[in-house]
């Protein structure tokens, strides 16, 4: 809030907290999104992003550019057009993934089928952007690449009361999670019903990749790291799981901007920086489990 701050104090800070919102908003959305959806799938190198919802919710908002415009995108309002993505985007990934899922497929056939749909859901946006009027074609350009400093302001609140509302149901949820991370069969015999709270679980991770997306783009790889860094520290349970990984995510994403923007000058973006870092991670635990 106060590194190289100069000029009209007010504004500064203003648009700093503004900022920071959505920093804390977007990483605890990630990092609850990216738990909770490993517990599902009952693996721990699977991520939303992985298997294709960031892409999915891009092509969900080129799909509106195409059909409204944009003056007809700029008149829908933000927030009511953020509530009508999220809601499809929960709807669809729930139709998309939840088979896949009851029939027990496993991490090889996921992450084909998971790669299959990014690549056609990416075709499809770039198909619709090369479709629809060129001077809406910015505004699609720009759901591409992760942006941390240009903000929508009227998401920002409802963003982070939505995500406060999934937090909390997902804390709930944390002894359910425990019992779903043995598996199917042993959460049945436990009293779990597992086909119902994997649903409302999509849901919930549907619409958290929704606000994270919303705000700054997609990050397909964040989720993995903050996973990756918090899975020794946190263990098995989930009432430490959570809390450390959200933690976690904060502190890289607020003190990478920091040092990027800050101290560096936007030398170098964080998308890039994450990307690069979760590459990394992602090979580090393919090897790592065939080994």
């Amino acid at each position: 809030m106060t590194v190289g701050l100069r000029g009209n104090l007010a504004f500064a800070l203003q648009l700093r907290m503004e900022q920071l919102a959505a920093l804390v908003t977007v990483s605890v959305a990630v990092a609850l999104a990216t738990v909770v959806f490993q517990t599902v799938t009952a693996n721990r190198i699977l991520t939303p992003s992985l298997i294709g919802l960031d892409s999915l919710y891009i092509l969900i908002q080129t799909g509106f550019v195409f059909i409204l415009g944009g003056v007809g995108v700029a008149t829908f309002g933000p927030v009511a057009k953020f509530a009508a993505e999220a809601l499809l985007l929960s709807a669809l990934s729930l139709a998309l993934f939840l088979p896949l899922m009851r029939a027990r497929t496993d991490l090889t056939l996921l992450l084909l089928a998971g790669a299959v749909l990014g690549i056609l859901f990416r075709s499809l946006a770039s198909l619709l952007a090369r479709l629809i009027d060129p001077n809406s074609f910015a505004i699609v350009q720009a759901l591409r690449v992760a942006d941390f400093n240009t903000v929508d302001a009227a998401l920002v609140w409802p963003c982070l009361g939505l995500t406060a509302g999934a937090a909390v149901l997902i804390w709930r949820l944390r002894h359910v999670l425990d019992i779903l991370a043995l598996g199917p069969d042993a959460a049945v015999g436990l009293g779990v019903d597992w086909r119902r709270t994997s649903a409302l679980l999509l849901v919930l991770v549907g619409l958290l990749t929704a606000v994270a997306t919303a705000l700054v783009g997609p990050l397909v790889l964040f989720g993995l790291i903050v996973t990756a860094i918090a899975g020794p520290l946190g263990g098995e349970r989930h009432a430490w799981r959570l809390p450390i990984a959200s933690a976690v995510a904060v502190l890289l994403l607020v003190a990478g901007q920091t040092v990027l923007a800050r101290i560096l000058g936007y030398t170098l973006p964080v998308g890039v920086v994450i990307e690069f870092g979760g590459g990394l991670v992602f090979i580090a635990l393919l090897l790592r489990r065939r080994r």
